[in-house]
């Protein structure tokens, strides 16, 4: 049987389709026996983009991995990958994509470049196309002076970069990684994330999940935010942490320590927050923009006698953005 074709979005007449995206998922649902894992998500994730998929532990997001790979039928809604259907064109899928769970199983007693191999070969890859692309991916991780080593005898960064490099041998056009970099020292998570960097040059979609914010902040083009079950955020991160939506922040330098402008930024209606940043005289103040404008909040502070040094748009941490969106507690 021939396989399934891909679908494309509609385009205007003359003019080229557009491509559809790496992942589209569709109020999907799933349940394990009493306890609701997912719930109507949905989101999009662009062709040859680095996304972000970030949750407190239990949101939902080892759940939506292994959908998106196929290894778990949605209970509820549509999800295409690479515009096939996951559930009816599950091979197409599979052939890819390149899943890369938190914790994978590799055949220690092979050395590095025999467990490559095995999983070329299992892909249908001829044995001389095997071995030049088994060499380009322990090019690509920076693991060729180890191919001779046997699994079992690798660092866990080292091992981390084999089952990267396992995911690569058949060249797959989507990349699902759960928690890539847990357990990494620091060098190793930097490493990684320049490999990760390297795999977008070459065109490759990156589906990352990760409990590391702050590198995700600057990896990343676009992030998914979920929380127990439920999608809270899905965009470009820079829309995210700059504050486009119902509030913005900006940074307030002062000349000199002004309590009395504080409390009367404080105490305006529209302003929803304001903190002190480190010793300094910068105040951080997040305000509604439908309730005030900017000149309004500066106006404020001169008028309370500030000298004010700058005024300046904020850019909050994901770590913040992550903290405003989600409930504390474990879900139930």
């Amino acid at each position: 049987m021939a396989e399934p074709k891909a679908v494309a979005a509609a385009a205007a007449p003359g003019a080229a389709a557009p491509a559809p995206p790496a992942l589209d998922v569709r109020h999907l649902s799933y349940a394990y026996k009493n306890r609701r894992a997912l719930n109507a998500a949905t989101f999009s994730v662009a062709a040859r983009a680095i996304h972000g998929f970030v949750g407190p532990n239990g949101a939902g997001k080892t759940t939506t991995l292994k959908i998106l790979a196929t290894l778990l039928k949605p209970l509820e809604g549509a999800v295409r990958v690479l515009g096939f259907d996951i559930v009816r064109d599950y091979k197409a899928v599979r052939r890819r994509i390149g899943f890369m769970p938190e914790t994978m199983s590799l055949y220690r007693q092979m050395t590095v470049f025999e467990c490559l191999d095995f999983f070329a070969a299992a892909y249908g890859m001829a044995l001389a196309e095997r071995e030049q692309t088994i060499r380009d991916v322990l090019a690509l991780t920076d693991m060729t002076s180890r191919q001779d080593d046997l699994v079992r005898s690798l660092s866990k960064g080292m091992q981390q970069r084999v089952s990267l490099a396992r995911c690569l041998v058949h060249d797959p056009e989507l990349l699902l990684l759960d928690e890539p970099a847990a357990g990494l020292d620091p060098r190793a998570r930097i490493e990684l994330m320049e490999v990760l960097r390297e795999l977008r040059r070459m065109g490759k979609t990156i589906f990352i999940s990760s409990h590391i914010l702050a590198e995700l902040g600057t990896l990343c083009d676009s992030v998914t935010i979920i929380d127990r079950g439920r999608i809270k955020y899905s965009g470009a991160i820079d829309a995210l942490l700059s504050g486009e939506g119902d509030t913005v922040t900006y940074r307030l330098a002062l000349a000199a320590e002004s309590p009395a402008a504080a409390e009367a930024l404080q105490k305006a209606e529209g302003v929803v927050g304001i903190a002190k940043l480190d010793d300094a005289p910068v105040y951080q103040v997040t305000f509604r923009r439908d309730r005030l404008s900017t000149n309004q909040v500066l106006a404020i502070a001169l008028q309370a006698n500030a000298q004010v040094v700058a005024f300046t748009k904020g850019v909050r941490e994901l770590s913040e953005a992550f903290m405003d969106l989600t409930e504390p507690g474990v879900p139930t």
